[in-house]
């Protein structure tokens, strides 16, 4: 797994597998981000079977999917949202990680 860390409470990551996921729990993370739309790919695994096993292992969780090119001040804002209620590192993901990066730089900037 293949994670970089771009502010010391958030790091952002390729696909996420569901059972990766104990591992990042383990690791200390508290919120999941899937900036990654459902079926964008034939391998990845969907956000509720994500989700499912995330809040077993007792992890916030936050589907903000975000299309190639089509990020959004809506998608910003959720961001935002979800970076207040969690107490704790967050890693955010998407196909390569570059979407979820350029989210976050896009919710600092409007804070």
């Amino acid at each position: 797994m293949s994670i970089t860390w771009i502010a010391p409470d958030f790091a952002v990551s390729p696909q996420l597998r569901v059972e990766q996921l104990s591992e990042i729990a383990a690791a200390g993370y508290c919120g999941i981000v899937n900036n990654r739309p459902d079926r964008e790919g034939p391998d990845q695994p969907t956000s509720d079977a994500i989700e499912a096993e995330a809040r077993l292992l007792g992890l916030d969780y936050a589907y903000i999917p975000i299309a190639p090119g089509e990020m959004s001040e809506a998608h910003v804002r959720a961001l935002e949202r979800f970076l207040q209620q969690v107490e704790g590192p967050v890693l955010a993901f998407c196909r390569t990680g570059n979407r979820s990066a350029q989210l976050w730089k896009l919710a600092r900037e409007a804070a």
